[in-house]
């Protein structure tokens, strides 16, 4: 991989994937608007991202992307922004609604300029409602879905770290919303807005368990239930080495393989769906897991159909045969990162060097100045 520094123009590089030819022009933010056009400049697209001078994005937030430097509060500079995006076939941007608008850069403007745009909008909150104007971070939005108070012990919720909101349920929600307006306005030739609201995505990934809990056989308090550490055969346990293991055991032919391979004798886990003895079974399981290492563990477990797998730092995982073997991580710009995904046959997603570049260069290069 070039090092961006010997890259002079973005044109240096060949892109592929099955995004190649789309254009999009990303408002440098946070989270998970970066995130997002990460995965789609990995897809192929060509992301042109416009940050302040002296804020150039690194690392992740800068993988495959072309960085412009530009002051969006000079007139002249608002203007060749609206050219670029006269060639464009998307934006993302991350503001506080009525930021793009103050701008003079909000949908109808630049809409009306550009019929086939699709404007993308990331926020926490969305674009309406009593908090649309409230500062928030991935906590705060997953915190009045219902997700949060899901996740963790019986005595308190715990952070899921970013990958409900800004990743789950940001991130790839606003991916899935401009790839479906895109597809749409190439049979249209109209584009549209895309509200991409990290509380709106987080609900939706709870979809599953709403629609358990009206079937009766969800609770709302955690650790009651089988997927929220409930249950003796779907969580984690600490090994004699202080080194975890995870479980999932939960079809009966997996679960008679965990009690064959850990040597659970004991009558009391033929019933494996008895709820009332789960926190008992809980403690003898975790007897058992005492008894070994983590690597002990792995030996008698790893590969089988018992659902198992080591707990592993993320430093482990990129030297687990199974991740290397899948190349699942790639060495970026120096740094060890997660290669692309997902994997596509005929037109393979890449990681890229972010290049640099001006404002006027890039919308000469589009065709629109």
């Amino acid at each position: 991989m070039q090092d961006s520094a010997t890259i002079s123009t973005p044109t240096q590089q060949t892109r592929s994937g099955p995004l190649a030819g789309i254009r999009i022009v990303e408002f440098a933010g946070i989270g998970p608007g970066p995130f997002a056009s990460m995965l789609l400049a990995d897809m192929g697209a060509e992301v042109i991202t416009l940050t302040r001078a002296g804020q150039t994005p690194t690392g992740a937030a800068a993988r495959g992307r072309t960085l412009v430097a530009v002051d969006l509060k000079d007139k002249a500079a608002i203007a060749g922004v609206l050219t670029l995006l006269d060639g464009a076939d998307a934006l993302i941007e991350g503001y506080r609604p009525g930021v793009m608008e103050r701008l003079g850069l909000g949908p109808d403007v630049v809409m009306a300029r550009n019929p086939k745009l699709v404007y993308g909008r990331m926020t926490g909150w969305g674009q309406s409602g009593p908090l649309a104007q409230a500062a928030g971070h991935d906590i705060n939005y997953i915190s009045i879905t219902g997700a949060l108070a899901a996740i963790g012990p019986a005595e308190r919720p715990v952070p899921p770290l970013n990958l409900v909101g800004d990743f789950g349920g940001g991130s790839l929600y606003l991916v899935v919303g401009l790839l479906a307006a895109l597809l749409e306005a190439g049979k249209s030739g109209k584009g549209q807005v895309v509200d991409a609201a990290m509380c709106d995505g987080a609900t939706s990934l709870i979809t599953m368990f709403f629609d358990m809990t009206a079937k009766g056989v969800w609770k709302e308090s955690r650790e009651s239930n089988m997927l929220d550490g409930g249950a003796h055969f779907y969580g984690t346990y600490e090994c004699k080495d202080g080194g975890f293991v995870s479980l999932g055991s939960i079809e009966p032919q997996f679960y008679a393989l965990l009690r064959q391979h850990a040597g659970l004798n004991d009558p009391q886990f033929d019933g494996q769906m008895d709820k009332k003895n789960w926190p008992e079974l809980k403690q003898k399981l975790a007897a058992v897991f005492k008894t070994k290492s983590r690597d002990e563990w792995c030996a008698i477990m790893e590969g089988t159909d018992i659902c198992f797998a080591p707990v592993l730092t993320m430093s482990e995982a990129t030297k687990h045969p199974h991740m290397v073997a899948r190349e699942v991580f790639i060495t970026h710009e120096g740094h060890t990162q997660p290669a692309p995904a997902p994997r596509f046959s005929r037109t393979p997603s890449a990681a890229r060097a972010p290049v640099t570049a001006d404002l006027a260069g890039i919308a000469k290069q589009w065709g629109r100045s």
